[in-house]
């Protein structure tokens, strides 16, 4: 007579109805509290310096600069990244706890800048660390750097928290 039996909800829809709240606050929290460890190398350092004044004030995003990379979740790599720093720059990496991101500031981080033809320069630091988002410029002036920022929220809060699921 029309009626439509439905099956009953398996363990994984029961835990994906329970903690979808869940991840957007993960997200939410991740995003408002990031903690960039800051990896200069060249003259974006300078802009990068100027973009935390209190001008642009980062902090209302949640950002505090960490001296050690234990404590941040986002990396900035600013600058020329030369063959002989990939590796310090990836063992930096691999010491950001998980989830992390990477922000490549500049021409020269992006993709080697002015000095692509060197023989010591790496062509982008995302030939040696994932990057989430690159910032062009030569060097990027604070508002990019700050938009930059909130593409990376952006992108925090549409990723998914793992909370113990699998897959």
């Amino acid at each position: 007579m029309g009626l439509t039996q439905t099956p009953a909800p398996t363990e994984l829809e029961k835990s994906s109805i329970l903690l979808a709240p869940l991840d957007w606050l993960v997200g939410w929290a991740r995003k408002n509290s990031l903690w960039p460890l800051t990896y200069a190398t060249a003259c974006c350092a300078f802009e990068m310096m100027q973009a935390w004044m209190p001008r642009y004030d980062f902090d209302r995003h949640g950002c505090f600069f960490r001296p050690t990379p234990r404590q941040c979740d986002v990396m900035i790599v600013a600058g020329t990244v030369t063959k002989k720093m990939a590796e310090p720059t990836r063992l930096l990496y691999e010491q950001i706890p998980n989830p992390k991101w990477v922000i490549a500031m500049g021409a020269c981080a992006c993709s080697g800048g002015p000095f692509i033809d060197s023989y010591s320069v790496v062509k982008g630091v995302d030939k040696i660390i994932p990057v989430d988002v690159y910032v062009p410029g030569c060097p990027p002036r604070p508002e990019a750097l700050q938009f930059a920022i909130l593409e990376l929220e952006k992108k925090i809060m549409k990723e998914r928290a793992n909370l113990g699921r699998q897959p």
